[in-house]
């Protein structure tokens, strides 16, 4: 907690006049933040590893993004692009349609949130399909309006007294290969977590009443885990072979998040629909649903959309994070941190008993953190006592995982060599603290 009188008052207002529900991580108050350096009210700078949760991936305040939205601010900044549209949403659309991976012809929409964005999935993929169950996933995380409250797999914070839930919604396991529901081990298991889509279309939901399966590539808020190349392109042809629509939830692993533009490039396969957001316009609330041509256009003129979706100056900002992102050579960038950062965590593996695994894909990264590598019993107190101790010392960093025991990496891509290097020696000092405790 700052000494701050300044910081002090404002957090005394805040408790006054905002909703309880509505909490933040830490109690400083940020007055400016730039690359990958926020600085609070105090003047006291931080290394950023959360990144705003993975939107920052171009960095703080951009000089390009913000000329793009400086600039549109000074011409107009609504109309509502279902009432009088103008040029940015569809030049960002038509750059959009590209980039999402697969060859099928795309179109693209526009609304505020990833929550948004999912919720607009489910409603094309139901009106295409003209079926209506989902099937989501163990760990899954996808907002927290009612559709993506109800997809999402953790109870605490997110479901816990706002039911009922929406209904005609299917879980299945995700390919949580450290802690694997089936028992088994990689590659010995043959993936029987993507087989078992299989029956569990006998036994939970038929094919015949199915809209579609929505999976984010590497679950967020449940924990990071990567799975076996194998998996998607067995889940995809699955799907495929019984009529059902395949939705990549790419809010937090888009726009350069593990290496690629977009995660589901790492296993070749183009998904019916993809979200994106977060990272999409480096903080100005915009995401995206894109989709193959056919399905985007079944819905009739009205049926989605809303106030705010497209805003100008939200889709000029990301029309410069893609320039910037092109420009800068981020893509490359990332992979290149994604290899440090990787190197630099498996060295902390090798040094402390208490993380029990190391997951990488790219610059997105895990540490899981458990009591004991055999019984592998997560160690939910001592992860916030980690994250804790990283703040003190100057490291936002955040944790994840339906047992609150998982580190997560979301450092922007502008991270330097020195900051990466910074942030590790804090981190380690961190578990260097905690085993003397």
């Amino acid at each position: 907690m700052t000494d701050n009188k300044k910081t002090k008052e404002l957090n005394g207002l805040r408790d006054k006049n905002m909703a309880k529900g509505f909490a933040s991580a830490r109690s400083i108050c940020v007055q400016k933040a730039e690359g990958a350096t926020i600085w609070d009210m105090d003047g006291r700078e931080y290394i950023d590893f959360a990144g705003g949760i993975a939107v920052m991936n171009v960095g703080h305040s951009h000089p390009d993004v913000v000329a793009a939205v400086k600039n549109q601010a000074d011409k107009f900044m609504h109309t509502c692009f279902m009432v009088l549209p103008y040029e940015s949403p569809v030049r960002l659309a038509q750059k959009l349609n590209t980039l999402v991976p697969g060859e099928s012809p795309k179109k693209t929409m526009f609304v505020n949130s990833g929550a948004e964005a999912v919720e607009n999935a489910v409603k094309i993929a139901r009106y295409y399909t003209k079926k209506t169950g989902i099937i989501a996933f163990e760990n899954a995380f996808h907002g927290r309006t009612l559709m993506g409250m109800s997809l999402t797999s953790k109870v605490q914070p997110y479901k816990l007294g706002f039911g009922p839930f929406a209904p005609e919604i299917y879980r299945i396991p995700f390919a949580y290969c450290y802690r694997c529901s089936f028992g088994k081990e990689y590659p010995s298991c043959d993936i029987a977590c993507a087989d078992h889509l299989e029956s569990f279309l006998i036994t939970h939901c038929a094919p015949e009443t199915t809209a579609a399966l929505i999976a984010e590539p590497v679950p967020g808020e449940g924990g990071y885990m990567v799975p076996p190349p194998e998996y998607f392109p067995e889940l995809k042809k699955i799907c495929d072979a019984h009529g059902i629509l395949f939705i990549a939830d790419e809010i937090q692993t888009g726009i350069g998040r593990t290496g690629p533009m977009f995660a589901m490039e790492h296993w070749g396969i183009e998904a019916d629909i993809t979200t994106t957001a977060k990272s999409l316009a480096a903080g100005m609330p915009l995401s995206a649903v894109v989709g193959k041509k056919k399905i985007m256009d079944c819905v009739h003129p009205g049926g989605v959309g809303g106030t705010y979706g497209a805003n100008p100056l939200a889709c000029e900002a990301a029309l410069a994070v893609l320039s910037v992102i092109e420009k800068e050579n981020l893509l490359k960038k990332g992979k290149d941190l994604g290899e440090k950062l990787s190197t630099a965590l498996n060295d902390l593996k090798d040094d402390f008993k208490i993380i029990g695994d190391v997951r990488c894909l790219g610059p997105l990264a895990a540490l899981e953190l458990v009591k004991n590598r055999e019984t592998k019993t997560p160690a939910q107190e001592e992860t916030k006592a980690i994250t804790d101790y990283c703040f003190k010392k100057g490291l936002v960093l955040l944790s994840c995982g339906v047992y609150g025991n998982v580190l997560r990496f979301m450092m922007p891509l502008v991270t330097t060599d020195q900051q990466l290097e910074q942030g590790i020696n804090i981190l380690n000092n961190a578990f260097e603290w905690l085993e003397k405790r």
